[in-house]
């Protein structure tokens, strides 16, 4: 009999500037975690978008590549940076949708963008088409905001928070200033991230 659930392939957005351990480590438990994620894509987004300190779309690229090569179940996407504009969350999951017509496409947040997910574009069309893994960030409590908030309680359907996933609040910004002072940034990121950096003197 054929399985009638889905595969999903989960997809990570985020500027990984630079990817760091606890990126990689947040995909590879959300995949030990939930059986019928078949893959993680790391989504990074294009250098048009308005971030501060945002290198180069092929630096971010080959240092996703690095980490993304040596697990069977990360792959990078560059459907975001080969686009002439910042695309929306909604086009990016409906273009990978046409790819993966077999699969379940699902989107990774912190519970900090949930709170603001009601102002992104066509934002009931994502939840609608769209499954969400939600992350908790800090001291919030997810099934809080939910509840609390009319357009994700009629929504609730959509969102997966998850659970028993251990969680780091270091940041790129962090590991960015630290380079810049000279300070090693080792374990923070993969060996091969940091060599990376200083081979193209990123950050400096």
């Amino acid at each position: 009999m054929e399985n009638l659930i889905k595969k999903q392939i989960v997809v990570f957005g985020g500027c990984f500037n630079p990817p760091l351990n606890s990126h990689f480590s947040l995909a590879e438990q959300l995949i030990e975690e939930y059986n019928q994620i078949e893959k993680i894509i790391f989504m990074p987004v294009n250098s048009q978008y308005q971030k501060v300190d945002l290198i180069e779309n092929k630096h971010r690229y080959e240092m996703l590549k690095l980490v993304c090569n040596q697990n069977e179940k990360f792959e990078v996407s560059t459907i975001e940076m080969d686009y002439p504009r910042q695309l929306y969350t909604i086009e990016t999951l409906t273009k990978l949708q046409k790819q993966y017509e077999k699969h379940e496409i699902c989107f990774t947040m912190g519970s900090d963008n949930l709170k603001e997910l009601e102002t992104w574009s066509q934002a009931e069309k994502l939840i609608k088409n769209f499954k969400i893994y939600v992350f908790e960030r800090d001291k919030d409590d997810t099934e809080e905001i939910i509840e609390t908030n009319k357009f994700l309680k009629e929504n609730r359907q959509a969102f997966i928070i998850v659970k028993n996933i251990i969680k780091s609040s270091l940041s790129s910004t962090l590991v960015r200033e630290k380079i810049k002072e000279g300070k090693s940034i080792r374990y923070l990121t993969s060996d091969e991230i940091v060599s990376y950096i200083k081979q193209n003197n990123l950050y400096q």
